[in-house]
């Protein structure tokens, strides 16, 4: 890719002709698409799913339709603060006030606040979180930061279920998403599994996925180099004092819905029948049937010099 200055002040890369040419043969296998979906098919939108699926057009494309035919179905944009508020009383997820030195949205994760059973619960609300950071990001960028607080969590947190649908959902509908993500104090436990993980991820997966410890000067300073800390909370190790709100979130975020369904209120939810690319062979989506399932609860084609491997954290 070739750089480009941004508004923000970064160099953000612009597609070569070869990766444009993939644009546009992604975009003849879509076809034509409501305005609703057009909105979600930007050409940096293209380029993340080219990019999930190491440049392959096809399998770029079966993937994006996969995307649309969810959305048209699990309509994430259309979910409500009033509808998940529920699920974030404890502050397990929240779009932070703090954003990186870029000006991207940071969200916290804390997984050791789970406080629902319900994995359809859990999931439909990382859905509208991810949605709010994305109406969140500044212009020129696509991408977030994760920040995951292991503070009090043990094994009794995990929850394969819940674990298997968050990275169905965020690697096959958020691709190309994270930026970076913080794994702030986690425990020893932790690390044999990342261990074993590691060597399956390429290069620049791996480099998202920073090990931070209170502790350790070292690894303090990717907070630094990431984040104004006058503005980060204290509990990771920053200046702000003033915590997670409910109250205070909760305004921030009916703001947000507020905005997001003005922009959408002209324009017509679409439906399966709406979508040219779908054929009869497709039938309903697998993901929106694996969302809407009832709910448990619990006790060649690349452009030169890019990888052949896929990667498989978005």
């Amino acid at each position: 890719m070739n750089p480009n200055q941004v508004t923000n002040g970064f160099v953000r890369p612009v597609p070569t002709e070869e990766e444009k040419g993939k644009i546009e043969e992604l975009r003849k296998l879509l076809g034509p698409l409501p305005e609703k979906l057009s909105s979600f098919c930007s050409d940096d939108a293209v380029l993340r799913y080219l990019r999930a699926r190491n440049w392959h057009v096809k399998k770029a494309a079966k993937m994006l339709k996969e995307t649309l035919k969810w959305r048209v179905q699990y309509k994430p944009e259309e979910i409500c603060w009033e509808e998940i508020a529920d699920e974030a009383e404890t502050g397990k997820i929240y779009r932070s006030s703090c954003v990186d030195k870029r000006g991207r949205p940071v969200l916290i994760m804390r997984p050791s606040v789970e406080n629902s059973k319900s994995v359809k619960g859990q999931i439909r609300y990382l859905v509208y979180c991810m949605e709010n950071a994305i109406q969140n990001l500044p212009p020129g960028e696509e991408q977030m930061v994760w920040m995951i607080d292991f503070n009090g969590y043990s094994l009794a947190n995990v929850s394969l279920r819940t674990t298997r649908e968050t990275a169905h959902v965020l690697q096959e509908h958020y691709p190309e998403r994270l930026s970076l993500a913080i794994l702030y104090n986690p425990p020893k436990f932790f690390e044999p599994f990342w261990k074993v993980a590691r060597p399956f991820l390429e290069p620049k997966t791996r480099n998202k996925v920073k090990f931070v410890y209170s502790d350790d000067p070292n690894t303090k300073q990717i907070m630094e180099e990431n984040f104004d800390m006058d503005k980060m909370e204290s509990a990771f190790g920053g200046n702000d004092d003033s915590g997670f709100n409910i109250d205070e979130h909760s305004e921030r975020m009916k703001e947000d819905d507020k905005k997001r369904l003005a922009a959408l209120k002209d324009i017509a939810s679409p439906s399966l029948d709406s979508l040219s690319f779908l054929s009869v062979s497709d039938g309903a989506t697998s993901d929106s049937a694996h969302l809407g399932s009832e709910d448990v609860s619990e006790d060649d084609h690349q452009p030169h010099g890019m990888n052949e491997k896929k990667e498989s954290i978005p």
